[in-house]
């Protein structure tokens, strides 16, 4: 049932047509883009494939089946919405991805809004950050929750909304698309860690609160179960986004360095070329 089980309520389907429609478009974008002799990393479209899948199942699954009647299926449920599917999705680097494979006109207009006042303001660092988790917090401790869980379709609506705006802090995080304000690795680490008290506190929230969230529904040991999986999920998840992130980081300034090495070599063979051998430049040194 948790893993077969598929939604059937008129609002799965347009969100599964949704997430279709984007896995369609980056399948046929990539293969544009191999046709105009250009490269394409295929783990790119994996980790994009993959985070497509988890959205869905997330929005239209059997999690979904459980999330009306048990608290701690939804923490799962909006874990995956924001913790898993957005940085899959991020990696896959859409938005380069869409620059790339789009007309003149569309990477014109895509560029232009890319570059506009919004864009720019909504990938401030600490305005994603701020956005993406005073979303979360104000969901689960606010009315806001009992509210959704009464109205499925603005539910439903509130999920796709988790992973858009979500996705904006990922895309910051894992620094695939070159944004107009593409972040380096100190600040994308920052970010990360952040993400681990902010996490801590809202499980802790939760797990604490006077009474059930949606008391029609769950019960007190229920959502108290819940705050301690999204806690716990979420922490574990952050800690391999920050190993990740160290190791390419690591691997991004051992290519510096080699970078370097290399015109270092190429302006010593052009200076030695244009003065002679025997103008006194310095040589490589060489093995005994």
């Amino acid at each position: 049932m948790l893993l077969f089980t598929w939604q059937v309520h008129w609002a799965s389907f347009v969100v599964l047509a949704l997430v279709l429609g984007a896995l369609v478009w980056y399948v046929a974008s990539t293969r544009r883009v191999v046709s105009r002799g250009r490269t394409w990393s295929v783990w790119r479209t994996v980790f994009f494939v993959v985070g497509i899948l988890v959205v869905a199942y997330a929005t239209d699954g059997g999690i979904a089946h459980y999330e009306a009647s048990n608290f701690t299926a939804h923490a799962v449920q909006i874990f995956l919405l924001t913790n898993v599917g957005p940085p899959l999705l991020a990696l896959g680097a859409p938005i380069t991805l869409a620059l790339q494979s789009s007309s003149p006109r569309t990477t014109n207009w895509l560029m232009t809004v890319l570059h506009s006042r919004a864009v720019r303001a909504l990938s401030q660092p600490l305005v994603a950050f701020g956005l993406a988790m005073g979303m979360l917090f104000a969901y689960f401790l606010t009315p806001l929750y009992a509210i959704s869980e009464r109205h499925p379709v603005f539910l439903t609506f509130l999920h796709l909304l988790f992973a858009v705006v979500v996705m904006m802090l990922w895309i910051l995080i894992v620094g695939q698309d070159r944004l107009p304000r593409r972040l380096g690795y100190g600040m994308r680490l920052v970010l990360a860690f952040l993400l681990v008290p902010f996490n801590l506190a809202l499980g802790l929230a939760i797990a604490n609160v006077a009474q059930p969230l949606y008391p029609a529904a769950n019960t007190m040991a229920d959502t108290q179960a819940g705050g301690n999986v999204f806690l716990g999920l979420a922490e574990v998840f952050a800690v391999v986004v920050i190993a990740l992130l160290f190791v390419e980081w690591a691997r991004e300034e051992e290519r510096k360095a080699v970078r370097a090495d290399r015109q270092l070599d190429a302006a010593l063979a052009v200076a030695r070329a244009s003065v002679g051998p025997d103008k006194g430049l310095p040589s490589e040194p060489r093995a005994n």
